[in-house]
């Protein structure tokens, strides 16, 4: 059964659960990173706990995180936690820009945005 990203239901469990307490990511992962799942993470993808499910599913298609987190309802800082930890297991891939003190790119932003109204 796949989870369907549209339609998943708000945490259950306190967000403070779903990252063991953790409040921060190995990563510094702006909210405009992008996201996709790794073919390791579609194999994997039923093994996963559920907020990983649902991350899996929605990022088919790439997300920021910004998007991952809007889609999860949780705190941004819980879907960096998130994504860091599936990064660190290979199931997503994250892209971001190499140098954050340069002006983030209009049209990423842009579409970052519009992803946001479509929630």
């Amino acid at each position: 059964m796949s989870i369907d990203p549209e339609n998943a239901p708000g945490p259950v469990v306190r967000p403070y659960a779903m990252t063991g307490g953790r409040t921060r990511s190995r990563y510094e992962l702006a909210i405009e990173a992008l996201v996709f799942t790794t073919p390791l993470g579609e194999e994997r993808a039923l093994s996963l706990n559920l907020e990983q499910q649902t991350i899996a599913a929605m990022c088919r298609q790439v997300r920021s995180i910004a998007e991952i987190a809007a889609g999860l309802r949780v705190p941004l800082g819980v879907a960096r936690v998130l994504v860091g930890d599936m990064a660190d297991e290979g199931f997503v891939r994250v892209h971001q820009q190499p140098d954050r003190d340069e002006a983030p790119d209009l049209a990423l932003l842009e579409r970052v945005l519009s992803g946001l109204r479509k929630l």
